[in-house]
C-alpha cells in the first residue's frame, strides 16, 4: 500500500504529478513545493500532503533531506485488511496541506531517517516507519484536529528566523517572547499549545538541525561548528546529537566524506 524513501531535492525546480498520494517530510535543511499553486515551505517540523493528481513543483537548499512516503490507491484489494488501513488514510489527503508536526512526530521522523541511512535496503523496515508516521499524523489530523483561536496568533517560523539568524549567541526564551511580543510565560503557554513543544526543545533542535548540515556539508571542525550553532563545547554538541538523534559528528563527516 505504500513505500518511502529518503532523499535529497535538487536545487532547479521540477514539476510533475502522479496517481497516488504522497507525503513530503522535511529531515534535514529546507525545501520549496507548490501544489496547485499554492505554496509551502519545509523544514524540520513541516510536512505537505500532496493528493493525486494534484500538481506540484519542488526544490531545496544543498542541505535538504527529505522522507518521502507514497501511498498507493489502486493497491489494496476489497477484501484485504490493508483497505480498512486506506479508507482512514484517505481522508488525510483530502487537499493539499502543510502540516506543522509536533515534537513527538519530529522525533519519530528523525528516528526514522536515521534507520533509512543505517540500512538503506531494508524496504520492509522502511515500509513500517512510514506506515507509523503516516498513522500518527493521519490521527492527529483526522482523528483529534486542533482547533486553532485566534489568540494563538504565534508564529513558530519567525521563531525559528529569530533563532537561525543569531544562532551562534545564547538565547533565552525571554528573547523568543521578545519576538512574538509576549509575556514569558503566555508565550511558553502558546508556543506548546501551537507545536506541541517548548521553546527550550524548538531552539535545541533548531540548532542540531544546522549542526548535523555543516557536519554533512562542511569541513568545518567539530568545535568551529558547535560555536557556530551555539554550543558551548565541542563535547556539549557531541552529546546533544548522541542523545537526540542517535548519532556522532564523527559519524556525520564519515558518511560526506564517502558520499
Amino acid at each position: 500500500m505504500l513505500n518511502a524513501k529518503l532523499l535529497k531535492l535538487p536545487t532547479a525546480a521540477h514539476q510533475h504529478n502522479h496517481q497516488h498520494h504522497q507525503i513530503v517530510v522535511g529531515v534535514r535543511g529546507q525545501a520549496e513545493l507548490r501544489v496547485e499553486g499554492s505554496g509551502a515551505c519545509l523544514d524540520t517540523w513541516k510536512a505537505c500532503l500532496v493528493p493525486t493528481e494534484a500538481r506540484h513543483d519542488y526544490c531545496g537548499d544543498h542541505q535538504n533531506h527529505v522522507l518521502v512516503i507514497n501511498v498507493d490507491p489502486f493497491s489494496p484489494a476489497l477484501s484485504t485488511p490493508l483497505h480498512s488501513d486506506y479508507d482512514k488514510l484517505v481522508r488525510f489527503f483530502e487537499m493539499p496541506r502543510t502540516v506543522q508536526m509536533d515534537n513527538r512526530i519530529q522525533g519519530l521522523v528523525q528516528f526514522a531517517a536515521g534507520e533509512f541511512d543505517r540500512s538503506p535496503e531494508n524496504r520492509i523496515l522502511h515500509q513500517h516507519l512510514a506506515a507509523s508516521i503516516l498513522h500518527c499524523m493521519a490521527e492527529r489530523i483526522v482523528d483529534r484536529p486542533v482547533v486553532s483561536s485566534n489568540r494563538n496568533s504565534l508564529n513558530p517560523e519567525d521563531v525559528r528566523r529569530y533563532i537561525v539568524a543569531n544562532l551562534h549567541h545564547k538565547i533565552t526564551v525571554q528573547d523568543l517572547a521578545g519576538v512574538a511580543c509576549l509575556s514569558v510565560s503566555r508565550f511558553h503557554e502558546i508556543f506548546r499549545q501551537v507545536t506541541g513543544t517548548t521553546p527550550h526543545q524548538f531552539l535545541l533542535q533548531t540548532r542540531l538541525d544546522h549542526a548535523v548540515g555543516l557536519l554533512s556539508s562542511t569541513s568545518l571542525s567539530v568545535s568551529e561548528i558547535s560555536y557556530r550553532t551555539g554550543f558551548s563545547s565541542q563535547s556539549a554538541l557531541t552529546n546533544a546529537l548522541r542523545k537526540h538523534r542517535g548519532i556522532t559528528p564523527s559519524r556525520l563527516q564519515l558518511s560526506e566524506r564517502v558520499a
